[in-house]
């Protein structure tokens, strides 16, 4: 698989949190590979790990969007929305393998094919100010 489909892929990793129990994510783990059929190991791998290290990060990520969404809060952002922002934030700041220009563009680009009309623009600024904090460089 490509970087962008992985990306995607645990994008909808990422959004089930929403909706599901941390004692419920392994099922739904297993479910969610089960759905995409023949998997190389290697991506679901990838998937895996990097769907666990973001969620491990999860109040890190959570308070940097607090402070910097100015007006907005984690709790009342788009589940869309928020579940990219936490994505971004955690390539941007904690995976070296991923320029930031990169991974604000990614980001966007997610919001264009999940989001609502106004999510690219919302994702964008945020990042953009993130970005400019001097955390991520």
């Amino acid at each position: 698989m490509k970087r962008r489909e992985l990306r995607e892929h645990i994008f909808e990793l990422l959004f089930r949190i929403e909706f599901n129990s941390a004692e419920e994510m392994p099922e739904q783990m297993r479910l969610f590979f089960e759905g995409l059929g023949e998997v190389e190991p290697k991506d679901q791998e990838y998937i895996e790990k990097k769907y666990a290290h973001i969620v491990e990060k999860l109040p890190e990520i959570d308070r940097t969007l607090d402070e910097t969404a100015e007006g907005w809060k984690v709790s009342r952002m788009g589940k869309t929305d928020l579940t990219i922002l936490r994505l971004a934030v955690y390539e941007m700041e904690y995976d070296e393998d991923v320029p930031v220009g990169v991974a604000v563009n990614e980001a966007v680009e997610l919001s264009k094919k999940f989001g609502g009309d106004e999510s690219p623009i919302f994702v964008n600024g945020i990042l953009g100010k993130i970005g400019k904090t001097g955390k991520t460089e």
